[in-house]
């Protein structure tokens, strides 16, 4: 059986969960923690800021198949953890954004 890109993409961005209204103080270990009661996970990354190395309050949780993905979304999102509310959704294909053309 062959599968295309798309398909394949499609299939893989379902397992990847975006996670938005993260407190700043959350770490990647947490936050696998606290996703681990929906499932296995099996990576979460919390998106640092480049210049001040603050998180920037979100992060992708790669869940290990389709079922605890939907389990995590529906367990957490619109959920307090530590005195916010989560969003989470799958996440969406980063899209291509302009570089910077500079001129000097």
């Amino acid at each position: 059986m062959k599968v295309s890109l798309k398909e394949a993409q499609l299939s893989y961005m379902a397992k990847k969960l975006y996670v938005g209204g993260l407190p700043y103080k959350t770490t990647n270990d947490e936050l696998k923690a606290h996703f681990s009661a929906a499932g296995a996970v099996a990576s979460a990354t919390i998106i640092m800021d480049k210049m001040t190395g603050r998180s920037k309050g979100f992060g992708f949780v790669e869940m290990e198949n389709d079922a605890d993905a939907a389990t995590a979304i529906s367990m957490f999102d619109g959920k307090d953890y530590e005195g916010r509310n989560l969003t989470v959704n799958e996440a969406r294909p980063m899209e291509e954004r302009p570089r910077g053309n500079f001129q000097r």
